[in-house]
C-alpha cells in the first residue's frame, strides 16, 4: 500500500516542482518540495515497517515496533529540514523578485495534485486506523498538511490573477507554518511512545480484572509501547492462604482475560501478592 502512495507522492510532487519552477510561482514550487517530503516520509515509512515487523529476538526481546516510530520521527525530521528551506525561498522572493506567470495550467495543476492528495489523505486515513498504525496515521497527517497547503495556494493563484504578485511569497510562508504544525504534532506523538508514555485506561483494565473470581484487588498497572502493540504489568492481589498453584492459575486467568478483551496487549506481566494490612 505506501508502495502505491510512494507513486502517486512522486507524481505529485514532480508535477508541482517542474511546473513552478517553469512559471517562476514560489508558493507552487515551495507546495512541490512539501510533497516531495511525502515522499520521502513514505520511503522512511517502508524501511520502518519493514524492520517493525521482525518478531522478537535475543537483542530485541520486545520486538522491533519501537523502530516505526523511530520512522515517524523521520518523517517529522524531513518536515523540518521543508519548512526551513520554505522559508528561505520566500524569504528571497519577499526581498525583490519577478512577478510569476499565472496560467489556467496554475490552476489545473494546483486542483488536479490536489485531488491525489485528497485521496491519499483518505486512503492512508482508513488503512491507518483499521490496522491500528501510527506510520500510517502520521503519513496521513503530513499529507493532509499538503492539502491545506495547496489550497492556500489556490488561493494566491487567485489573488495574483488579480495582480497581487505579494501573495505569491505570503502562501509560502503560509505553506511553512502548516509544515511546521504539522511536524510538532508528529513530535509530540512519537515522544509520548518513546518516553513510555501509558497507552491505555487504568480503570479499563482494573473492570476486566476485578471480574476474576478470587481477586481482592489490584493496583500498580502499567502500560506502555503504541497503540497497537502494548506491554502491560500490573500487581493483584489474593488471600495470603491461596496456594501457589491456585495463585498462578488466577494469574493466568487475569491475563487471558486481559488479552481477549484487549487485543493490542502483546503481553502482561502480572505480580501476584497479599492485599496490603490495613492501618
Amino acid at each position: 500500500m505506501l508502495r502505491r502512495v510512494l507513486l502517486l507522492n512522486l507524481a505529485v510532487a514532480a508535477a508541482k516542482i517542474a511546473f513552478g519552477a517553469a512559471t517562476g510561482t514560489v508558493s507552487i514550487l515551495s507546495d512541490g518540495f512539501h510533497s516531495l517530503t511525502d515522499g520521502a516520509s513514505n520511503v522512511v515509512a517502508l524501511v520502518g515497517v519493514h524492520v517493525a515487523a521482525k518478531p522478537p529476538d535475543e537483542d530485541h526481546p520486545y520486538g522491533h515496533r519501537k523502530f516505526e516510530t523511530l520512522a515517524a520521527v523521520g518523517i517529522g525530521m524531513f518536515l523540518l529540514l521543508v519548512m526551513l528551506g520554505v522559508v528561505q525561498t520566500a524569504w528571497d522572493r519577499l526581498r525583490g523578485g519577478a512577478a510569476p506567470d499565472v496560467t489556467p495550467w496554475s490552476f489545473a495543476v494546483m486542483l488536479v495534485t490536489l485531488g491525489v492528495n485528497l485521496f491519499v489523505v483518505a486512503y492512508e486515513s482508513r488503512a491507518g486506523r483499521r490496522l491500528r498504525s501510527e506510520v500510517l496515521v502520521a503519513d496521513a497527517r503530513h499529507t493532509r498538511s499538503d492539502v491545506l497547503t495547496s489550497l492556500t495556494v489556490v488561493a494566491a493563484l487567485v489573488g495574483m490573477h488579480l495582480g497581487i504578485p505579494l501573495l505569491d511569497p505570503i502562501a509560502a510562508l503560509v505553506v511553512a507554518v502548516f509544515i511546521g504544525l504539522t511536524g510538532v504534532q508528529i513530535a509530540r506523538d512519537t515522544s509520548s511512545i518513546l518516553s513510555d508514555r501509558s497507552v491505555m485506561d487504568e480503570d479499563q483494565i482494573r473492570a476486566v480484572v476485578m471480574g476474576v473470581p478470587g481477586l481482592l484487588g489490584c493496583h500498580e498497572i502499567r502500560t506502555r509501547g503504541t497503540a497497537d502493540y502494548v506491554f502491560l504489568d500490573m500487581h493483584i492481589w489474593l488471600a495470603p492462604e491461596t496456594t501457589l498453584f491456585d495463585a498462578h492459575a488466577a494469574s493466568h486467568a487475569v491475563k487471558d482475560r486481559l488479552m481477549q478483551r484487549f487485543p493490542e496487549i502483546a503481553d502482561a506481566v502480572i505480580h501476584i501478592e497479599p492485599p496490603p494490612a490495613r492501618s
